[in-house]
């Protein structure tokens, strides 16, 4: 009987993978229906996150959809693959935001360093990009510069900053990578006269 089972849960797999990989998108709801509880079940665990599960839960689903051919019916269950999916993306997840808190509490370690090359033309080339950044940040358009201030200079995570500013974290997200091509923009420019 459990053989059996088995034997039904590897075809279903299997039929699910082909209709996903010919592009049905009722395979993909199917899929989302069957499984979307175990992927997020298990990122929640990992982030501790309610909504870096949802972020990881979308992503594993988007991947599927765009790569279904990268599961293999004979090397396991689509739930078993699913499953390990959602745990690599969620530690991925996971070790990419500490690195940015890390590298964030690091820049404000060493904010003030100066190298020791050339200590009067460091300072002097320093203040010269302090002061085409802070030229730059207030040419940026108000919603623009509260992200990035947020982001950069006060450490926040992309989720914080949606969160103070009341946005979806997508929306945050834009709204930092915008910011951020602006001011090299203009970094750039000041640097080209």
């Amino acid at each position: 009987m459990l053989e059996k089972r088995a034997t039904d849960a590897a075809e279903d797999d299997a039929r699910l993978r082909d209709r996903l990989v010919f592009g049905d998108q009722t395979a993909l709801a199917d899929l989302h229906d069957r499984f979307s509880a175990l992927v997020y079940t298990i990122a929640a665990r990992v982030t501790r996150d309610g909504p870096a599960a949802e972020d990881v839960t979308q992503e594993v689903f988007l991947a599927v959809w765009q790569h279904p051919h990268a599961f293999e019916p004979a090397k396991g269950s689509l739930r078993a693959w699913l499953a390990m999916l959602a745990h690599r993306r969620a530690v991925d997840l996971v070790r990419r935001e500490e690195a940015q808190r890390r590298t964030a509490r690091d820049g404000r370690l060493h904010a003030g360093a100066v190298s020791g090359g050339d200590p009067v033309g460091d300072q002097v080339s320093a203040a010269d990009t302090k002061a085409r950044l802070a030229a730059a940040l207030r040419e940026l358009p108000e919603h623009l510069d509260r992200a990035v201030t947020l982001a950069y200079l006060e450490g926040r995570t992309y989720r914080e900053v949606a969160a103070e500013l009341g946005l979806p974290e997508g929306t945050a997200k834009s709204r930092l990578r915008e910011a951020l091509r602006r001011l090299a923009e203009a970094l750039h420019d000041g640097e080209a006269r």
